[in-house]
């Protein structure tokens, strides 16, 4: 036969028991609070970064494209004068259109050296890869920093037509252009073998 005291004693540990709950729950909603607001950081610190890397890499084509120019040959300077005695006018803004949009008979000679690479290396894979597997191949290090300024060249390489996103970070270079790449390396071996001693 349960005493008094002994339903006192049950009644205490069940609001015991009670107190500790609410409380664990309490705790639990104030870290699922606090993960959400590291989440949403965390997403515009990565957005922040992307904004940089890309800032960056524009910046580093524009300067490359100045430099290319420095390093042109005096001869086409110079025929250049010949055909326009006109005083020269201001040079175009540099970097506006790095990237041509493909066109058939355009080869990647025409590419800023990375996206060359970039293309070459897509096409020579034969099929969709990510940006990681491109960096690595470029000779990059595996960085988040290093793939997310990769991923916004191969972007740029599908909106002028040298390239296309099959799936969620998955890139490989259009039919069109693996054609043509594939029919330039076609010519060059048979020009290799008709220049070739006894060819």
């Amino acid at each position: 036969m349960q005493t008094r005291e002994t339903v006192v004693t049950m009644s205490s540990l069940l609001e015991e028991l009670a107190r500790r709950e609410a409380a664990a729950r309490r705790r639990i909603e104030e870290i699922g609070e606090q993960i959400a607001a590291l989440t949403s950081q965390m997403q515009d610190e990565q957005d922040r970064l992307s904004r940089l890397t890309i800032t960056r890499e524009t910046v580093e084509e524009i300067l490359g494209e100045a430099a290319q120019l420095l390093d042109e040959p005096d001869e086409q300077a110079g025929a250049a004068a010949a055909a326009d005695t006109a005083p020269p006018a201001q040079p175009p803004v540099l970097g506006v259109v790095t990237v041509p949009h493909w066109q058939p008979g355009m080869n990647t000679a025409v590419l800023p050296r990375a996206y060359r690479d970039a293309v070459e290396i897509m096409a020579d894979a034969g099929r969709a890869i990510r940006a990681g597997q491109i960096a690595v191949a470029m000779g990059l290090p595996d960085e988040a920093a290093k793939r997310e300024g990769l991923r916004s060249k191969l972007k740029r390489l599908a909106e002028r037509g040298w390239a296309k996103e099959e799936g969620p970070g998955l890139f490989t270079v259009t039919d069109p252009v693996a054609r043509e790449m594939a029919g330039q390396d076609g010519v060059a071996s048979r020009d290799a073998i008709a220049s070739s001693p006894g060819g």
